[in-house]
């Protein structure tokens, strides 16, 4: 992939060259003054591939050694002796400045092109703030009229960074023998170029148009150059003179970080007829007919800030004495504000402006728009005491709805049951009757004056809302489900206004208050149900009847071992209690089948629950026989895919979909396969709503509820990508009001929580490699990064996750990642130290967990500790059946099985209660949270009557312990987004991975 350099030059301003991203060969001896072809330079063809442009072609003064060029790469590895500058000639491309940010993702771009990009902003945001002035530059006898920036106080400051942040490459072009232009000489030009440029281009594209050209003499020449295409001004000397001298005195103010005054703009409202009283139910009073808007042109002393004058005063040299040239001053304020408010051209045509009628619409965009915009360029405006722009025109939704309780005490709320439903138009606090709405709709008038108040109104938008009530079906009685009434309150896809407020009552008002759960009263569970459910448990079940009587999807999202099962099971049998005997499909991971017989057995044993598994399960017409006689039927996601078809024939009283992560990606087969299947209920059991990505959340949510996110792509758009990469918070928030209602979590750390649990104590179990580990690991980064820095895309990330997979095994043992079958000995200083640790747990009598993601380590690890610690020693893993998983979780928990436990991260990490064991090991990190966390919570969950140790093994001066404190900087928005596993190390500079892989001399045991 080439690299692209930017560099600007005086002569042709924005110039693009690339280079080859690998070593040349050397070239033939030459002398040093001589520019020779650079020999591994992109071609004119191919550059023009890249991006349009005009050919052309640079000579450029190089860092060089042996008779070449040093590639970028090169120069990036490091320093090394004797390279001098020497000039090489590269094609070119002279690019218009405008089209930095158009770029071709098939190439790679240099900090000099992020520079440039850098210089062009400045531009930018100074001719938005109107910090410009005209001028005329004169060379000889010829003259152009050119816009300058004004550089004062920060915008300076910022210049200044600019120029000593120019890197070497953005000033190669050679423009004397052996040298380049200074930093400052680049920047000034290409900032007075980029600048002069964006105010032409502002002008040409205002809306209403902005004419400066007048047949006003020798001025007139040159305003009319000045917004033109053609910046030359043709004037005989003597008139050339005259306006370079009047010029002259706003150069004098732009070269100064002291300014006099500043310009202030007063709109006044000023009554040509009666203007009704406030009570009075007027047409006139709405549409402000009889009310004619001046804006008022004054200047601010800086001296003496209570000092004000009118353009009068300094028109009529009352003012003189009192600010320096206030006519200077005042002009060229007024023109730097024609720039940031093009409106205000018109007014600058007379010979002293003082003030400017506005039409309506021109007022109404003022006010919303064009003071903002002055006040930001550092103009002082002032606004009628009768304007409010705080209120918005929006739509006011008032509801009234079935109490919470009554809702729960049914199983299905109907359309009929949801009560009052209604919408109407209001400005602020202020509800517009639809005879007004439609008299403002008729007189198409941008600004209303309601109750006294000025408010600035969209005619077009006003019409649909109107339309919008007058076609609202619920109006007729045709009132919305559940669904469709939480979608209207928080999404409103199809009306044209904001929801700007919602007045609501019963179980629609504690959904929006976020209440629900601390509203609604406990359900009463069947004496057939054998558990006793704890306070926050009764509060779940009771939510989750309410969200089914509804018809709401729900996610119930508690933290791990809070018990998402038997809150599932208890709103089961309350449903059989009350006669639905219609069947609930229960799709798991494989290793929670059992555990989903064993649960029902125990708690709810009148349940009927059949398993649909295995080689030997069911089909056609027996399977149908299965359901009909089942309560729940439980099935894991493979299996559900595999039989969708016979599956999606029945229609399932409740979808429940543990572990529901396993369908955070909407493009799989297996979710493709799931959102097949018709349920009058769907529920989500996880507790990891958001795993990686805020996608996983739109999946599961999509799913249960289609539509309540939006598309995928609109989801991105709208929330994914503001949170996600810009840590906004705002969105975050409303992204937490949309999702709430359908989402119940609770977490361990909950006050109401904390008493039912015990302590968990988290360490760092730091250990010291082996002088054969610390020789392997620094022979894998040597070999790694060899081959990471000669390939590219697909290929080097290829490398890098090989690189940290190779790390992390020889952190666990050498026999891991030589797979030969060695020893284990003495050989790895994770192995002694977790030998040494397992001692003392034994010692003390407690049963423990060992996670490790490598089935192959596990199996090294399990002969070799019932070997030396004399014990059974227990292996979960994804190889084994289904009977033999049930048998070993079985038998730790009742505690006549091995007092150690070693578990596979993907097969044991989820879904499994074993309290049993008080203490945790991780003996190797996966780098998610999430992921660890589920595994932690395997011990650390209700049920667990102790205090939970848990031990993260971590060497430090390897990777493990660099990219452990990597995701602690890395992680953005606590609660909503982690990190994304190991994949954004891939693209991590050659030189920070290097740095991430690198063995630190504290990694080894002496």
């Amino acid at each position: 992939m080439p690299l692209v350099h930017a560099l600007w030059s005086p002569v042709r301003g924005l110039v693009l060259w690339a280079e080859h991203d690998r070593r040349p060969a050397g070239t033939a001896s030459r002398s040093a003054q001589i520019a020779l072809p650079h020999p591994f330079a992109v071609s004119s063809a191919n550059l023009t591939a890249l991006h349009p442009g005009k050919p052309t072609s640079a000579t450029l003064l190089l860092p060089s050694r042996a008779n070449r060029p040093l590639a970028s790469s090169e120069m990036a590895a490091g320093k090394r002796r004797g390279p001098t500058l020497r000039p090489w000639s590269v094609p070119a491309l002279i690019v218009d400045a405008s089209e930095l940010d158009d770029l071709d993702d098939a190439a790679s771009y240099g900090a000099s092109v992020t520079y440039l990009r850098a210089v062009a902003r400045l531009a930018a945001d100074l001719v938005r703030r109107g910090r410009v002035l005209p001028t005329l530059v004169r060379q000889g006898d010829a003259a152009e009229a050119r816009w300058r920036p004004v550089l004062q106080g920060v915008d300076f400051v910022a210049f200044d960074a600019l120029v000593a942040a120019m890197p070497p490459v953005g000033r190669a072009e050679q423009i004397a023998p052996l040298t380049g232009a200074s930093p400052r000489a680049l920047v000034t030009d290409a900032l007075h170029t980029l600048v002069d440029a964006a105010v032409r281009d502002r002008l040409a594209r205002a809306d209403p148009p902005v004419d400066l050209r007048g047949d006003r003499g020798a001025a007139g020449v040159w305003l009319s150059a000045l917004q033109g295409g053609d910046p030359r001004v043709e004037l005989p000397l003597d008139e050339l003179g005259v306006v370079a001298g009047a010029v002259a005195k706003w150069d004098e103010v732009a070269d100064t970080d002291v300014v006099d005054g500043r310009a202030c703009f007063r709109l006044a409202e000023v009554a040509t007829l009666r203007q009704p009283a406030d009570d009075e139910d007027d047409p006139d009073d709405q549409t402000g007919d009889g009310t004619k808007w001046q804006l008022r042109f004054l200047l601010r002393a800086t001296a003496d800030p209570s000092l004000l004058l009118s353009a009068g005063q300094i028109w009529s040299g009352e003012a003189n004495g009192l600010v320096r040239d206030p006519r200077g001053l005042f002009a060229a304020e007024l023109g730097r504000a024609a720039l940031v408010e093009p409106m205000l051209a018109p007014a600058l045509r007379r010979t002293q402006p003082s003030e400017y009628d506005l039409t309506l619409e021109e007022a109404e965009r003022f006010l919303t728009s064009g003071a903002n915009r002055l006040v930001e360029a550092g103009f002082e405006v002032q606004l009628p005491a009768t304007w409010d722009g705080r209120r918005r025109l929006g739509l006011r939704l008032s509801v009234r709805s079935t109490p919470s309780e009554q809702v729960v005490a049914r199983s299905r709320v109907g359309r009929d049951e949801l009560g009052a439903f209604r919408w109407s138009i209001a400005v602020g606090d202020d509800e517009i009757g639809e005879e007004t709405l439609a008299k403002l709709v008729a007189a198409k008038t941008p600004l209303v004056r309601l109750r006294g108040r000025w408010i600035s109104v969209d005619a077009d938008r006003l019409r649909a809302g109107l339309e919008f009530l007058r076609r609202d079906p619920h109006r007729r009685g045709q009132r919305p489900t559940a669904a469709e009434l939480l979608e209207l309150v928080h999404l409103t896809r199809e009306a044209p206004l904001p929801v700007t407020d919602v007045s609501a009552d019963g179980w629609v008002g504690d959904v929006l208050a976020e209440r629900v759960h601390q509203e609604l009263q406990p359900v009463e569970l069947p004496p057939s149900f054998r558990a006793t459910l704890r306070p926050y448990q009764q509060r779940g079940v009771a939510w989750l009847a309410f969200m089914s009587a509804l018809g709401l999807g729900a996610c119930l999202a508690d933290d791990m071992g809070l018990g998402k099962t038997v809150q599932t099971l208890a709103l089961e049998a309350v449903e059989r209690a009350a006669g639905d005997r219609r069947p609930t499909l229960v799709l798991c991971p494989m290793s929670l089948v059992g555990m989903w017989q064993r649960e029902a057995a125990k708690f709810a044993p009148g349940l009927r629950v059949h398993a649909h598994h295995g080689s030997a399960r069911a089909h056609g017409d027996k399977l149908a026989e299965r359901v009909a006689a089942a309560d729940l039927v439980v099935t894991t996601y493979a299996t559900a895919a595999r039989d969708a078809d016979e599956l999606e024939q029945v229609t399932w009283r409740r979808l429940v979909l543990d572990e529901a992560h396993a369908i955070k990606n909407a493009d799989t087969a297996t979710a493709k396969a799931v959102r097949r299947f018709a349920a009058g209920h769907r529920l989500a059991l996880t507790g990891t709503p958001v795993e990686n990505r805020l996608a996983d959340l739109w999946s599961v949510l999509d799913l249960l509820n289609p539509g309540l996110l939006g598309s995928r792509f609109e989801f991105r758009q709208r929330f994914a990508a503001p949170i996600e990469r810009g840590g906004d918070t705002a969105t975050a928030a409303a992204l937490r009001r949309l999702t709430q209602p359908h989402l119940l979590r609770r977490v361990k750390t909950d006050p109401s929580i904390v008493p039912e649990l015990p302590e968990k104590l988290e360490i760092t179990q730091e250990y010291r490699l082996t002088r054969e580990q610390g020789t392997l690991y620094a022979a894998i980064v040597d070999e790694m990064m060899k081959k990471i820095e000669n390939s590219q895309g697909i290929k080097r990330r290829g490398n890098i996750l090989a690189a940290i997979t190779k790390l992390k095994q020889v952190c666990n043992h050498p026999a891991h990642l030589l797979h030969d079958g060695s020893p284990i000995g003495r050989r790895s200083g994770k192995v002694v130290r977790l030998e040494e640790i397992l001692t003392e747990i034994l010692a003390s009598g407690d049963r423990v967990l060992c996670f490790t993601q490598y089935t192959e380590f596990g199996h090294l690890l399990v002969p070799h500790l019932a070997d030396r610690l004399g014990v059974e020693v227990g292996f979960l893993h994804g190889g084994l059946a289904k009977g033999a998983r049930d048998a070993i979780v079985e038998r730790f928990q009742a505690g006549d099985g091995p007092r150690i436990l070693l578990l596979s991260l993907k097969a044991g990490g989820s879904g499994l209660t074993l309290t049993a064991a008080s203490q945790v090991l991780h003996l190797d990190r996966w780098w998610n949270p999430a992921v660890e966390n589920q595994a932690t919570d395997r011990a650390f969950r209700i049920g667990q009557g102790r205090n939970v140790q848990v031990r993260k093994f971590v060497c430090p001066g390897t990777i493990e312990e660099r990219i452990d404190t990597l995701i602690a900087r890395k992680r953005a928005l606590a609660g909503l987004v982690v990190g994304e596993g190991e994949s954004w190390l891939t693209e991590l500079s050659t030189d920070a991975l290097r740095g991430v892989l690198t063995l630190g001399e504290e990694a080894i045991d002496d």
